[in-house]
Protein backbone atom coordinates (compact mmCIF):
# COMPACT_ATOMS: atom_id res chain seq x y z
CA UNK A 1 0.00 0.00 0.00
CA UNK A 2 1.21 3.74 -0.50
CA UNK A 3 2.83 5.37 2.38
CA UNK A 4 4.63 8.56 2.81
CA UNK A 5 7.02 8.17 0.33
CA UNK A 6 5.25 6.85 -2.10
CA UNK A 7 2.21 9.80 -1.67
CA UNK A 8 4.82 12.28 -1.37
CA UNK A 9 6.33 10.98 -5.00
CA UNK A 10 2.28 11.36 -6.70
CA UNK A 11 1.59 14.62 -4.72
CA UNK A 12 5.00 15.76 -6.86
CA UNK A 13 4.18 13.88 -9.72
CA UNK A 14 0.88 15.56 -9.55
CA UNK A 15 1.90 18.96 -9.15
CA UNK A 16 3.66 18.80 -12.46
CA UNK A 17 0.41 18.01 -14.25
CA UNK A 18 -2.40 19.57 -12.55
CA UNK A 19 -1.59 22.70 -10.56
CA UNK A 20 -4.00 25.52 -11.86
CA UNK A 21 -5.98 23.97 -13.65
CA UNK A 22 -9.85 24.55 -12.73
CA UNK A 23 -12.00 21.82 -11.92
CA UNK A 24 -14.97 22.03 -14.38
CA UNK A 25 -17.21 19.10 -13.62
CA UNK A 26 -16.63 15.95 -11.84
CA UNK A 27 -18.39 12.55 -11.61
CA UNK A 28 -18.44 10.28 -8.93
CA UNK A 29 -18.87 6.56 -9.77
CA UNK A 30 -18.74 5.23 -6.51
CA UNK A 31 -20.20 7.28 -3.80
CA UNK A 32 -18.36 5.76 -1.06
CA UNK A 33 -15.57 7.16 -1.83
CA UNK A 34 -16.53 10.43 -0.84
CA UNK A 35 -16.27 10.62 3.04
CA UNK A 36 -17.55 14.28 3.44
CA UNK A 37 -19.59 15.84 2.23
CA UNK A 38 -23.07 14.61 0.81
CA UNK A 39 -21.60 13.11 -2.80
CA UNK A 40 -24.46 15.86 -4.17
CA UNK A 41 -22.11 19.11 -2.30
CA UNK A 42 -19.32 17.61 -3.35
CA UNK A 43 -20.20 17.91 -6.88
CA UNK A 44 -21.44 21.29 -6.47
CA UNK A 45 -18.93 22.44 -4.39
CA UNK A 46 -15.70 21.48 -6.17
CA UNK A 47 -17.01 22.92 -9.54
CA UNK A 48 -14.83 25.57 -11.02
CA UNK A 49 -12.38 25.42 -7.91
CA UNK A 50 -9.13 25.79 -8.75
CA UNK A 51 -6.15 23.61 -7.94
CA UNK A 52 -3.60 26.13 -6.56
CA UNK A 53 -1.57 23.70 -4.47
CA UNK A 54 -0.98 20.11 -3.70
CA UNK A 55 0.42 19.15 -0.12
CA UNK A 56 0.71 16.13 2.00
CA UNK A 57 0.30 15.49 5.67
CA UNK A 58 1.36 11.72 7.16
CA UNK A 59 0.14 9.51 4.22
CA UNK A 60 -2.99 12.01 2.74
CA UNK A 61 -2.97 14.30 -0.27
CA UNK A 62 -3.80 17.87 0.15
CA UNK A 63 -5.27 19.36 -2.82
CA UNK A 64 -5.73 23.34 -2.02
CA UNK A 65 -8.19 24.88 -3.38
CA UNK A 66 -9.26 28.40 -3.83
CA UNK A 67 -12.15 28.21 -1.18
CA UNK A 68 -11.60 24.49 -0.11
CA UNK A 69 -9.59 21.39 0.89
CA UNK A 70 -9.64 18.27 -1.07
CA UNK A 71 -8.29 16.08 1.33
CA UNK A 72 -7.58 12.12 -0.12
CA UNK A 73 -6.00 8.99 1.44
CA UNK A 74 -5.20 5.70 -1.35
CA UNK A 75 -5.34 3.37 1.42
CA UNK A 76 -4.48 0.37 -0.35
CA UNK A 77 -4.63 0.69 -4.05
CA UNK A 78 -5.93 4.71 -4.75
CA UNK A 79 -4.04 5.98 -7.86
CA UNK A 80 -4.46 8.96 -10.13
CA UNK A 81 -3.95 9.07 -13.79
CA UNK A 82 -3.94 11.59 -15.92
CA UNK A 83 -6.34 10.44 -19.38
CA UNK A 84 -8.14 12.67 -22.39
CA UNK A 85 -11.50 12.65 -22.69
CA UNK A 86 -11.87 9.97 -25.09
CA UNK A 87 -10.38 7.30 -23.21
CA UNK A 88 -11.97 4.54 -22.37
CA UNK A 89 -13.34 4.51 -18.12
CA UNK A 90 -12.68 1.10 -16.53
CA UNK A 91 -14.61 -0.03 -13.65
CA UNK A 92 -12.09 0.89 -11.18
CA UNK A 93 -12.03 4.33 -11.96
CA UNK A 94 -14.26 5.77 -9.15
CA UNK A 95 -14.04 9.75 -9.38
CA UNK A 96 -13.11 11.90 -12.48
CA UNK A 97 -12.22 15.66 -12.24
CA UNK A 98 -12.74 17.06 -15.76
CA UNK A 99 -10.29 19.77 -16.68
CA UNK A 100 -10.21 22.04 -19.77
CA UNK A 101 -7.97 19.48 -21.89
CA UNK A 102 -7.76 16.30 -19.86
CA UNK A 103 -9.14 14.36 -17.00
CA UNK A 104 -7.87 13.28 -13.72
CA UNK A 105 -9.14 9.82 -12.77
CA UNK A 106 -8.94 8.24 -9.34
CA UNK A 107 -8.30 4.66 -9.78
CA UNK A 108 -8.65 2.10 -6.82
CA UNK A 109 -9.38 -1.44 -7.03
CA UNK A 110 -10.29 -2.22 -4.04
CA UNK A 111 -12.45 1.13 -3.30
CA UNK A 112 -10.81 1.95 0.35
CA UNK A 113 -9.80 5.00 -0.70
CA UNK A 114 -11.33 7.77 1.25
CA UNK A 115 -11.99 11.84 0.40
CA UNK A 116 -13.12 14.79 2.23
CA UNK A 117 -14.35 18.76 0.84
CA UNK A 118 -13.41 20.72 3.55
CA UNK A 119 -13.78 24.67 4.45
CA UNK A 120 -9.97 25.73 4.50
CA UNK A 121 -10.16 27.53 7.98
CA UNK A 122 -8.76 25.39 10.28
CA UNK A 123 -8.26 22.11 8.67
CA UNK A 124 -5.68 20.64 10.79
CA UNK A 125 -7.55 21.16 13.80
CA UNK A 126 -10.63 19.05 12.54
CA UNK A 127 -10.82 15.23 11.50
CA UNK A 128 -8.88 13.48 10.37
CA UNK A 129 -5.71 15.64 9.99
CA UNK A 130 -6.08 16.43 14.29
CA UNK A 131 -6.03 12.77 14.89
CA UNK A 132 -1.96 12.60 12.89
CA UNK A 133 1.07 12.30 15.03
CA UNK A 134 4.15 14.50 14.39
CA UNK A 135 5.65 14.18 10.93
CA UNK A 136 9.05 12.23 11.04
CA UNK A 137 10.89 15.59 10.83
CA UNK A 138 9.14 17.39 13.85
CA UNK A 139 11.32 18.88 15.80
CA UNK A 140 8.93 17.68 18.64
CA UNK A 141 9.54 14.00 17.66
CA UNK A 142 12.18 13.75 20.32
CA UNK A 143 13.19 10.50 23.16
CA UNK A 144 10.89 12.41 25.84
CA UNK A 145 7.68 12.81 23.31
CA UNK A 146 7.63 8.41 22.46
CA UNK A 147 8.89 8.04 26.21
CA UNK A 148 5.70 9.60 26.85
CA UNK A 149 3.47 8.11 23.91
CA UNK A 150 5.18 4.38 24.40
CA UNK A 151 5.04 4.17 28.48
CA UNK A 152 1.68 2.41 28.75
CA UNK A 153 1.91 0.61 25.47
CA UNK A 154 3.22 -3.15 25.87
CA UNK A 155 1.92 -4.03 22.24
CA UNK A 156 5.11 -5.40 20.01
CA UNK A 157 6.95 -1.95 19.03
CA UNK A 158 5.80 -3.03 15.10
CA UNK A 159 1.98 -2.67 15.63
CA UNK A 160 2.64 0.53 17.48
CA UNK A 161 5.08 1.92 14.81
CA UNK A 162 2.44 1.96 12.61
CA UNK A 163 0.22 4.35 14.93
CA UNK A 164 -0.40 7.37 13.00
CA UNK A 165 -1.71 9.14 15.92
CA UNK A 166 2.07 8.95 17.28
CA UNK A 167 4.22 9.05 13.75
CA UNK A 168 2.33 9.80 10.94
CA UNK A 169 3.14 8.33 7.61
CA UNK A 170 4.95 5.16 8.72
CA UNK A 171 3.69 2.09 6.72
CA UNK A 172 4.22 -1.62 6.93
CA UNK A 173 7.10 -2.30 4.85
CA UNK A 174 8.97 0.85 6.29
CA UNK A 175 8.69 -0.20 9.97
CA UNK A 176 10.86 -3.48 8.64
CA UNK A 177 13.65 -1.38 7.18
CA UNK A 178 13.34 0.90 10.49
CA UNK A 179 13.43 -1.67 13.25
CA UNK A 180 16.17 -3.70 11.38
CA UNK A 181 18.67 -0.68 11.30
CA UNK A 182 17.68 0.19 14.59
CA UNK A 183 18.71 -3.51 15.50
CA UNK A 184 14.95 -3.88 17.47
CA UNK A 185 13.34 -6.79 17.65
CA UNK A 186 9.83 -6.16 15.80
CA UNK A 187 7.79 -8.25 18.92
CA UNK A 188 9.96 -6.75 21.66
CA UNK A 189 7.06 -5.00 23.86
CA UNK A 190 7.00 -1.00 23.11
CA UNK A 191 6.92 0.09 27.06
CA UNK A 192 10.70 -1.72 27.23
CA UNK A 193 12.46 0.25 24.67
CA UNK A 194 15.57 2.41 25.78
CA UNK A 195 16.27 5.63 25.46
CA UNK A 196 19.07 4.95 22.93
CA UNK A 197 16.16 2.55 20.85
CA UNK A 198 14.15 5.43 20.89
CA UNK A 199 16.29 7.77 19.42
CA UNK A 200 17.35 5.40 16.80
CA UNK A 201 13.82 4.52 15.79
CA UNK A 202 13.69 8.56 15.12
CA UNK A 203 17.16 8.75 13.94
CA UNK A 204 16.64 5.73 11.11
CA UNK A 205 12.38 6.43 10.53
CA UNK A 206 14.28 9.75 8.97
CA UNK A 207 17.17 7.79 6.78
CA UNK A 208 14.32 5.36 5.76
CA UNK A 209 11.87 7.81 4.48
CA UNK A 210 14.13 10.20 3.40
CA UNK A 211 15.96 7.31 1.43
CA UNK A 212 12.60 6.03 -0.33
CA UNK A 213 11.18 9.85 -1.14
CA UNK A 214 14.25 10.09 -2.81
CA UNK A 215 14.60 7.05 -5.01
CA UNK A 216 10.16 7.60 -5.24
CA UNK A 217 9.11 4.96 -2.73
CA UNK A 218 8.43 1.79 -3.64
CA UNK A 219 6.79 -0.83 -6.03
CA UNK A 220 6.13 -4.17 -4.67
CA UNK A 221 3.12 -6.37 -5.94
CA UNK A 222 0.66 -5.08 -3.83
CA UNK A 223 1.01 -1.16 -4.91
CA UNK A 224 2.07 0.27 -7.95
CA UNK A 225 1.73 4.02 -8.40
CA UNK A 226 0.25 6.27 -10.56
CA UNK A 227 1.83 6.66 -14.09
CA UNK A 228 5.33 8.45 -14.05
CA UNK A 229 5.95 7.10 -11.11
CA UNK A 230 9.00 4.72 -10.56
CA UNK A 231 9.56 3.11 -6.93
CA UNK A 232 12.93 2.05 -7.01
CA UNK A 233 13.20 1.71 -3.50
CA UNK A 234 12.10 -1.64 -3.89
CA UNK A 235 15.82 -1.97 -5.01
CA UNK A 236 16.83 -1.05 -1.73
CA UNK A 237 15.01 -2.80 0.80
CA UNK A 238 17.31 -4.64 3.44
CA UNK A 239 14.96 -7.10 5.02
CA UNK A 240 11.01 -6.81 3.72
CA UNK A 241 10.34 -9.56 1.17
CA UNK A 242 14.11 -10.18 1.58
CA UNK A 243 15.39 -14.02 2.40
CA UNK A 244 18.60 -12.78 3.71
CA UNK A 245 19.80 -9.93 5.49
CA UNK A 246 22.26 -7.41 4.66
CA UNK A 247 24.90 -9.93 6.98
CA UNK A 248 23.77 -12.94 5.20
CA UNK A 249 21.91 -13.78 7.87
CA UNK A 250 18.08 -15.92 7.35
CA UNK A 251 15.22 -13.54 7.31
CA UNK A 252 12.23 -14.45 9.10
CA UNK A 253 8.54 -13.68 8.15
CA UNK A 254 5.97 -13.42 10.85
CA UNK A 255 2.72 -12.25 10.99
CA UNK A 256 2.20 -9.69 14.29
CA UNK A 257 -1.44 -8.31 15.04
CA UNK A 258 -1.99 -9.58 11.29
CA UNK A 259 1.01 -7.58 9.35
CA UNK A 260 3.51 -9.75 7.46
CA UNK A 261 6.78 -8.58 8.99
CA UNK A 262 10.15 -9.27 8.54
CA UNK A 263 13.19 -9.55 10.32
CA UNK A 264 16.47 -11.10 11.56
CA UNK A 265 16.65 -12.62 14.57
CA UNK A 266 20.19 -12.07 15.29
CA UNK A 267 20.53 -8.93 14.08
CA UNK A 268 17.28 -7.73 15.57
CA UNK A 269 17.66 -10.15 19.04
Amino acid sequence: MPELPEVETVKETLKKQILNQKILDVIVNYPNIIEKPSVLEFIKKIKNQTIIDIKRRGKWLLFELNDYYLLSHLRMEGKYYIKNFNDEVTKHQHVIFKFQDFELRYNDTRKFGRMYLLNKDNIYNNKPLNELGFEPWDNKLNVNYLKEKYKNKILPIKTVLLDQSIITGIGNIYADEILYLSKINPYKKTNTLSDDELNSIIINTKVVLEKAINLGGTTIKSYTSSEGVHGRFQNELLVHTKKNCPKNHKIIKVKINGRGTYYCDKCQK
